[in-house]
């Protein structure tokens, strides 16, 4: 099972792959980074991913219509976010542990060289295999 380091390098394998961060969204601080981040500064990209974060997760409106506990009973409201931009995408997938499911994966994709589909599935597997600790 991957750990943090593990788990970006293969992030960074990903076609279009510009850069990765693990992120804690209750403090903002990246746990991990590796690659570039948007505007140069990975902990700026991580306060404000973990702002999207923080919204997503609380926010009442985006709760599942029928009940979809995740492993352990753990409530999961959201599985990622999507964002797309004129030049990239921005994929947020939220890690469950058994703990207290605070952390995401975040990946800065090219949108000229990188597959969507792909990445969101590869980011998927990762959050499931991920070893914090």
């Amino acid at each position: 099972m991957p750990g943090i380091d593990e788990s970006l390098l293969e992030a960074m394998r990903l076609p279009g792959a510009r850069g990765a961060l693990v992120v804690d969204w209750i403090s903002g601080l990246a746990l991990g980074a590796v690659g570039e981040a948007p505007g140069g500064d990975a902990e700026a990209t991580a306060a404000e991913t973990a702002e999207l974060a923080r919204q997503a997760m609380e926010s009442g409106t985006l709760a599942p219509a029928v009940d979809s506990a995740g492993p352990a009973g753990k409530e999961r409201p959201v599985e990622d976010l999507i964002l797309t931009g004129a030049d990239s995408y921005h994929l947020l997938r939220f890690v469950v542990t058994t703990f207290d499911s605070t952390v995401f994966l975040y990946l800065w994709l090219d949108r000229a060289d990188g597959n969507l589909a792909l990445a969101r599935i590869r980011l998927a597997d990762m959050a499931d295999r991920l070893v914090l600790g």
